[in-house]
């Protein structure tokens, strides 16, 4: 291969591109190699606890190993599960396609894509979508694979196509995207709907807008066919009040929002369900909305040290937890920490107790992850955690997100094997 020169030595567009290159180049071979490495992860652990992660007929993998081989590669037990079965998947099922892969034919990303639409296929119809896509995967589209795949389904698994095409057909939903909250407090909502009820909804949305008007309303047509929706959302028959809107938010502010908003600035407040910042003027407005319950709950103090004599997590205890984790505290997990567990960080059973110090959230994986494994973590301060697995990455885990502090001396590699050795700190 001719050498490029480095980013910092490009001193012409032509330079820049032939750079941009070499280091495409590379990039793919080093993807590549982490989804061998992957394959060879997977063989390593089909002992315990396995479950099928590919598609039929593919060796089944320990569960609790997906965990580590994310957290090696720094991506969340997701999407390190989408890995692992993509790379399993291409291995035993997808050979013309992951010969090409090994060659340097094929970028990893286009192999991951067929393999992700093979996985549902039975083995006959992975061999098929195979035969057909390896020679011009590294150019196939997303709509030329999916005809494919159909195609597979209707040969080899005609009663599983007739129930994804009867999926298909109704496509109606309504999404509210509540993950994706603007600073104005406002979210995109979007669906499709059978046209009668649109139709309905359309006129309902007339209504509502005109009676906002009439009523003194001077935001623009769209503004107030956006607020009819709300009041369709808290009650249907216009005879009878309308309930109340309850609106439980987490809010930390400082006491000036609570008195004056414009006093100095703007002031900021956390709606935890959505895990987004809205003005706290924003909250002012919802809550003196006409009909809205507010309920104001007991402060807690996030330093304050609580306790229980048992077991099981006092509430008090466990909502201070939630507010102090934010979401599960496993490396790069980011499920809701509301919904999560209450775990002893040193086991109770071991004479951990059940306080402020030793309680920590954990979504239930992860929980069945800490309980049943060697992975293991320490409280190095409230919000902070090491994180120590099995073969010892080590892991610092706090609010503001994952970071790997394995030490690159304590890692060793088997030269020859392909394999990453972990050595863990004696």
């Amino acid at each position: 291969m001719a050498a490029h020169p480095a980013p910092e030595q490009a001193d012409s567009p032509a330079a820049v591109l032939a750079a941009v290159r070499s280091a495409r180049e590379v990039a793919d071979r080093e993807e590549a190699r982490i989804l061998a490495l992957a394959v060879d992860w997977a063989a390593m652990h089909s002992t315990d606890r396995p479950v099928l992660l590919a598609g039929a007929g593919t060796p089944e993998v320990d569960e609790f190993c997906v965990a580590e081989l994310a957290s090696a590669l720094r991506i969340s037990t997701d999407a390190g599960r989408s890995l692992l079965a993509e790379a399993v998947e291409l291995a035993h099922r997808l050979p013309q396609t992951w010969r090409r892969v090994r060659a340097g034919e094929l970028p990893a990303w286009r192999a991951r894509r067929v393999a992700r639409s093979t996985i549902v296929l039975p083995r006959e119809g992975a061999a098929f979508v195979d035969r057909q896509v390896a020679p011009f995967a590294h150019r196939v589209g997303l709509a030329q694979l999916d005809r494919l795949v159909e195609e597979a389904l209707v040969r080899f698994e005609p009663d599983l196509a007739d129930a994804r095409r009867r999926a298909a057909a109704d496509g109606r939903h309504v999404t509210v995207h509540t993950d994706q909250v603007g600073y104005d407090g406002t979210v995109h909502v979007e669906g499709d709907l059978d046209l009668a009820d649109a139709l309905d909804l359309d006129a309902a949305l007339i209504t509502g807008a005109a009676r906002l008007a009439d009523l003194g309303c001077t935001d623009s047509l769209d503004a107030r066919r956006a607020h009819a929706l709300g009041e369709l959302a808290r009650g249907t028959d216009p005879t009878l009040p309308l309930p109340g809107r309850e609106v439980v938010l987490h809010v930390h502010v400082t006491d000036g929002a609570l008195t004056d908003c414009d006093a100095s600035g703007p002031h900021l407040a956390r709606v935890e369900n959505t895990r987004s910042f809205v003005d706290a003027e924003q909250v002012r407005t919802w809550c003196g909305t006409p009909g809205t319950t507010v309920t104001v709950r007991p402060v807690l103090d996030l330093d304050e040290h609580l306790s229980g004599t048992a077991y099981e997590t006092p509430d008090r205890l466990a909502e201070q937890a939630t507010h102090v984790d934010g979401t599960c505290v496993f490396p790069w997990c980011s499920r809701p920490a509301r919904s999560a567990d209450c775990d002893h960080v040193h086991p109770h059973a071991e004479g951990g107790t059940t306080c402020s110090c030793n309680i920590a959230r954990l979504c239930r994986r992860h929980h069945r992850l800490k309980t049943h494994t060697a992975w293991h973590y320490t409280v190095l301060e409230r919000g902070s955690y090491l994180w120590t697995s099995p073969h010892g990455l080590r892991l610092l885990r706090d609010r503001t997100g994952t970071t790997d502090v394995t030490r690159p001396d304590r890692l060793d590699r088997g030269f020859g094997s392909g394999h990453l050795l972990l050595v863990p700190d004696p």
